[in-house]
């Protein structure tokens, strides 16, 4: 018979397989918009849109938080760099090589977790982290070498401070309210690009205009939806096998475009 505890991983799983999904689809999103918005700007408006959107949720769930606000600052700091790596190397990429660059950090996870926190991983989990590593290669570039340019090396970058965010999460959300949590880093994400945004790159309606539908998927479902349920699943979930189900983004960025 199953345990609880064996449920509620597979619940887990599921919460990070979904987050993976809307990710995957994500990256069409973010390239389009990239056209037409400087990264700051298209960041910090999906995740002050994604904030904003789970407060109305939350407003009981702030009270008792403070110790947390250290968590959510350290967390939305580290998205706004791999955001902003991300988004600065996928308007030159495709779709589907951004999400395998990315996907990377599927082995970055346990690397960094033996290498400063002395976690020791599985076997089993790096012979499946160099599968996934492999599979998602394959899936994303149909075998062929991918061209070094900046914005592959940007996003090479970028899978480093992604495996960062995804032991931040894992951490944090031990200590702090999931929802309240998520929450904080977004708002905390979204504000420091917006003043980047500000005095770098400012918005005009006509970039609004014509980004609004990718804007309006990445602020409510690859923020607010995916984000989140990356950190309920994390709750349950090492971050090494965390770090494995999300690595499927590549994936479904290879299904849903080029």
């Amino acid at each position: 018979t199953q345990t609880p505890e064996f449920r509620q991983r597979l619940i887990s799983d599921g919460f990070l397989l979904l987050a993976a999904i809307i990710w995957g689809i994500g990256f069409v999103a973010q390239r389009l918009a990239s056209f037409h918005l400087g990264f700051n700007a298209f960041n910090g408006i999906r995740f002050l849109l994604g904030g904003l959107v789970l407060l109305p949720f939350i407003r009981n769930r702030l009270r008792g938080q403070r110790a947390g606000v250290g968590w959510m600052i350290l967390a939305g700091a580290v998205l706004f760099v791999a955001s902003s790596l991300q988004q600065l190397g996928i308007g030159t990429t495709s779709a589907s090589t951004a999400g395998f660059i990315t996907g990377t950090y599927v082995v970055l996870v346990p690397v960094m977790l033996a290498l400063f926190w002395r976690k020791r991983t599985s076997v089993y989990t790096w012979l499946a982290a160099l599968v996934a590593l492999g599979g998602t290669y394959l899936l994303s570039t149909g075998g062929s070498a991918i061209t070094p340019s900046t914005g592959s090396l940007l996003l090479l970058a970028g899978s480093f401070i992604w495996a960062l965010h995804v032991i931040v999460v894992g951490l944090a959300v031990q200590k702090v309210e999931v929802f309240a949590f998520s929450a904080g880093q977004f708002l905390v994400c979204g504000l420091i690009h917006m003043v980047m945004s500000f005095f770098i790159e400012p918005v005009t309606f006509s970039a609004l205009r014509a980004s609004w539908l990718p804007l309006l998927y990445a602020g409510l479902f690859s923020v607010a939806i995916g984000f989140t349920l990356q950190a309920v699943g994390q709750r349950k979930a090492p971050a090494a096998d965390a770090a494995l189900i999300l690595s499927l983004e590549a994936v479904f960025a290879a299904l849903a475009g080029t």
